[in-house]
């Protein structure tokens, strides 16, 4: 089920509204890019420190600042750009959470040199990995296979010791355990996915404790992507553990048709990003085509790849790369070529990749234009 909730422009009419904007376009709106943020926290008893949101969604600095500006503190990010993207508006505390190797955990080394007042870590997994960060210095949080099978090494306490030990001989210190449990998403009922996630923070919560009991330090534990983010609210376990833990989504920024499904609609989530599109064609009596295909809104999630608001009886077919067919049931009218439409995505996160810009929006208007800077990668020369 693919939910969208009311667009909140007054009186609004796209067609009038953004009749000079060249589509498709990225659209922002930072009043609800603010409030999410503030729901998440309250969520979390009001206390800050208990998020680190992924910035692979946020992709743009000015809405990185506004995350700080909420008392946001703490951030993940995949990519060297992202970082960079962090370090440049002044964030002090930092993983990089994918287990970069060679000369991608080289350009991480080198920024970490260039800001020496934030403190940055890496994610390993086994200590195939630990090469790329002799002599570094820095923190390093151990990547742990949550069920997931994508990355992460086995949860096992001896494994973990002798690789704490490894950690220090190469100079660099045991920061934390890194647990996603992005496979939640798999639970379409909320109870469900909280009993499988809790089983997992209990077990997660033994490892800890037997690793404090061998003498080995696990300063944070990171946990939940957003899928996972309504049961990791919800575990009281966490207080009891012997360590520092936070959850980490970072969809819940911007928000998509499959995380406003996923999350309970008590927490007051709405979508603050929107992809603006034109009907440029009628190929049939109940299909329309607008230019927002794949390479605008991404299709990765599958069909439909959004939902287009105000229209819950429409349902978008299968994406071109610029065209997005949208079929109508039988005897609806279609809407006229040149009509704008907003598309809620159904995988915000490669979406906002898409765009070099993004057009803020407050009050049905267009009050800035901002570029969405850590979208794609760093050049081999670091810009």
């Amino acid at each position: 089920m693919y939910v969208t909730t009311t667009f909140t422009f007054e009186g609004y009419r796209v067609t009038e509204l953004f009749a000079g904007v060249r589509t498709p376009a990225l659209l922002i709106d930072p009043d609800r890019v603010t409030a999410n943020v503030h729901a998440i926290v309250a969520q979390l008893g009001g206390d800050a420190r208990r998020w680190r949101p992924h910035v692979k969604t946020a992709k743009v600095g000015s809405v990185m600042q506004m995350m700080c500006d909420a008392g946001l503190t703490r951030f993940k990010c995949a990519t060297t750009l992202e970082l960079k993207a962090l370090l440049d508006i002044g964030a002090r505390d930092v993983l990089v959470s994918f287990p970069h190797v060679g000369a991608n955990a080289a350009r991480i080394r080198e920024l970490a040199t260039a800001h020496p007042a934030a403190r940055i870590t890496a994610l390993i997994e086994t200590e195939a990995h630990l090469e790329s960060w002799r002599g570094s210095g820095l923190g390093l949080f151990v990547d742990l296979n949550s069920g997931m099978n994508r990355t992460g090494g086995t949860p096992d306490v001896a494994r973990l010791t002798t690789l704490a030990h490894a950690i220090a001989a190469v100079g660099c210190t045991l920061r934390g355990l890194h647990w996603y449990d992005g496979h939640m998403h798999s639970f379409d009922d909320l109870a469900a996915r909280a009993h499988a996630a809790h089983e997992g923070y209990d077990a997660l919560g033994m490892l800890v404790r037997a690793l404090t009991e061998r003498g080995i330090a696990v300063p944070e534990v990171i946990v939940a992507g957003t899928p996972a983010t309504s049961s990791a609210a919800t575990y009281a376990g966490f207080a009891a553990w012997p360590t520092d833990v936070q959850i980490s989504p970072g969809t819940v920024v911007y928000n998509d048709t499959t995380s406003l499904a996923q999350l309970p609609p008590s927490w007051g989530l709405s979508e603050a990003v929107h992809v603006l599109a034109t009907v440029v064609s009628h190929p049939t009596s109940t299909r329309f085509t607008c230019d927002a295909g794949h390479k605008s809104v991404a299709a990765d999630a599958g069909v439909p790849t959004c939902a287009v608001v105000g229209h819950p009886e429409w349902n978008p077919a299968r994406p071109s790369e610029e065209h997005l067919p949208i079929d109508v049931p039988a005897g609806s009218p279609l809407p006229p070529i040149g009509t704008q439409l907003l598309l809620t995505p159904k995988h915000v996160c490669p979406t906002v990749n898409n765009f070099d810009e993004a057009l803020f929006v407050r009050g049905g208007a267009v009050v800035s234009v901002e570029r969405v800077n850590a979208r794609g990668r760093e050049g081999q020369s670091g810009t």
